[in-house]
């Protein structure tokens, strides 16, 4: 296996991050909708926590992959695929780290600004400054760009199905 993405398929790297991001996601998402219906508990700080080290991991991959991808050639686009269908293709991948990016600043900048501490997984930070009304934007922007991904997501999944299936394109062989 290829480190680096060539012409027909993306490297194993390339390859990692996606399935990496996928995985942590489907953990992810459901367990902050979940938090939003927990009372505040010990309970519901522990999961809290283990949600934003998550959310953190995302943020890294996400600028990991941003770096990668801009080192690197995406495989070809098969030729049946139209202009139009290449630049939704093309909107819908950046709106997905545009989107990763947003819930995990708006999440840490919910808890740096309600006084909590953020685990940065190599150093802690916290503020000695409050301000919730900025805190409640940044809930909203969390729960309004984690739905936003929902619907990218399902987006995504549903052109791949319908080049793997309509056009027979060999779309998944090139990300797996």
């Amino acid at each position: 296996m290829k480190y680096f993405n060539n012409e027909n398929k993306y490297g194993i790297i390339s390859i990692s991050f996606h399935w990496i991001t996928l995985l942590i996601l489907i953990f992810q998402i459901p367990l902050g909708f979940y938090l939003e219906d927990l009372e505040f508990s010990d309970f519901k700080l522990s999961i809290e926590n283990y949600h934003s080290i998550f959310g953190v991991i995302i943020f890294y991959i996400t600028l990991l992959r941003l770096i990668w991808k801009l080192m690197n050639d995406s495989p070809l686009s098969g030729s049946q695929v139209q202009t139009w269908q290449l630049v939704i293709s093309k909107a819908n991948h950046w709106l997905l780290y545009f989107t990763l990016l947003a819930i995990s600043i708006s999440g840490i900048m919910k808890k740096l600004l309600s006084g909590e501490d953020v685990n940065f997984l190599f150093t802690s930070i916290s503020f000695d400054y409050f301000n919730f009304e900025i805190v409640e934007v940044a809930e909203k922007v969390h729960v309004s760009a984690s739905i936003f991904l929902i619907i990218l997501v399902v987006l995504h999944i549903l052109a791949v199905l319908y080049h793997h299936i309509f056009l027979k394109d060999p779309i998944l062989k090139k990300i797996s």
